[in-house]
């Protein structure tokens, strides 16, 4: 198989900025990592972002673009297109070198039960801004499938642990907005599924009662108390009896439980709820895990790691300790996942997104010639 020089980009549901990846890759087995960056939004696009979830939250056509969220998909694209060039100017990257950009966009919106997901960000005006082929819309096509469309980087997660050459069951934990889990198994297909709120409703939190866009480090919740009877309550949810796939829209849940703690106690309960979410899918795998590898946002918040470490019952390590990036390993996802799409090859499964089979995805975005 050919092998590619392809760009990731990823912007999560926390709503931090672009995290920017190069690797080499063919899509398979085969993953060479690059350098690296991350390009925060500023104070006034992430406003912006709240302000299109909830213009998207009442939203029943996918393509429709009502007044704040075109506005939203302009900064989105401009930001990215900006990441990208700041990122190939600071690592001294002819664009023409680079064979494929990976273009994920920001979750505006996510129902797959009505088989709708909105990502938005123009992947068109992306290759013709930045003279590179964009594959974007990696969920469409799970979704009108009747998939869940999420998580869709699973297919990425075992070539890692492949690479790695890691044996037993391993489970890669990423705590992006939402948390979401991906099962490997020697010789088995990939299992996996979102297992609840990842950092969202602690940054939402964070932001409503101090004003922060995070529980930085997690300061705040390390000098607070777990409620349990409000964690007991968060986690009769009914998603956790629900067996995988499954996934969730960002605001599947709310900050009512903990409206009456304390700030550090709401911020300890939260935390200890990401952690617990994750136990609560233990019982639905095939065997418990022997290792759990965390990555995204989630892993730079140590009260965090601390909570799943306590209520865990298998080894609990970060991507890092491993060798990886928690930080880009999303985006590195997709820069594997375009690679995937210049291929042909399936990027969603039954056992990850409850597709009816092995689908390919993806829109591919040629360079318009002028």
């Amino acid at each position: 198989m050919p092998s590619y020089r392809a760009i990731g980009l990823m912007s999560g549901t926390s709503m931090d900025g672009v995290d920017v990846a190069l690797i080499e890759t063919d899509g398979d087995a085969a993953v060479a990592f690059g350098p690296t960056g991350h390009y925060p939004y500023n104070d006034a696009d992430r406003a912006l972002l709240r302000n299109a979830l909830a213009e998207a939250a009442t939203m029943e056509d996918r393509d429709a673009r009502p007044g704040v969220l075109a506005f939203a998909e302009r900064m989105v694209t401009d930001r990215h297109a900006e990441a990208v060039e700041t990122f190939l100017r600071d690592n001294s990257i002819e664009a023409g070198s680079v064979n494929i950009v990976g273009f994920h966009g920001q979750t505006v919106l996510h129902r797959p039960k009505q088989k709708l997901t909105i990502q938005i960000g123009d992947g068109q005006a992306l290759a013709n801004r930045l003279g590179i082929e964009v594959a974007y819309d990696f969920r469409a096509a799970d979704i009108f499938a009747g998939g869940e469309g999420a998580p869709i980087v699973p297919v990425f997660h075992r070539a890692l642990v492949m690479a790695g050459g890691m044996k037993g069951e391993v489970a890669l934990l990423n705590i992006g907005g939402v948390a979401n889990v991906t099962y490997v198994a020697d010789g088995e297909q990939p299992i996996a599924c979102d297992t609840g709120p990842g950092n969202a409703l602690i940054d939402d939190l964070m932001l409503q009662r101090t004003g922060a866009p995070i529980d930085r480090h997690g300061h705040t919740a390390a000098r607070g108390r777990v409620n349990e009877a409000a964690l007991l309550r968060m986690l009769a949810h009914p998603f956790f009896d629900q067996p995988p796939p499954k996934s969730l829209d960002r605001n599947a849940f709310a900050l009512d439980p903990v409206a009456k703690l304390a700030t550090e106690d709401a911020a300890a309960t939260l935390t200890a709820f990401t952690a617990a979410s994750v136990l609560r899918l233990f019982p639905h795998l095939p065997n418990q895990p022997q290792l759990l590898i965390v990555c995204g946002g989630g892993a730079r918040n140590p009260i965090l790691v601390r909570e799943l470490v306590m209520r865990l019952p298998c080894k609990v390590t970060t991507a890092d300790a491993v060798g990886w990036s928690a930080d880009s390993m999303e985006a590195q996802a997709f820069a594997y996942l375009a690679a995937r799409v210049l291929e042909g090859l399936p990027i969603t499964f039954p056992t990850t997104t409850g597709a009816p089979e092995p689908l390919p995805g993806g829109v591919l975005a040629r360079v318009a010639v002028v």
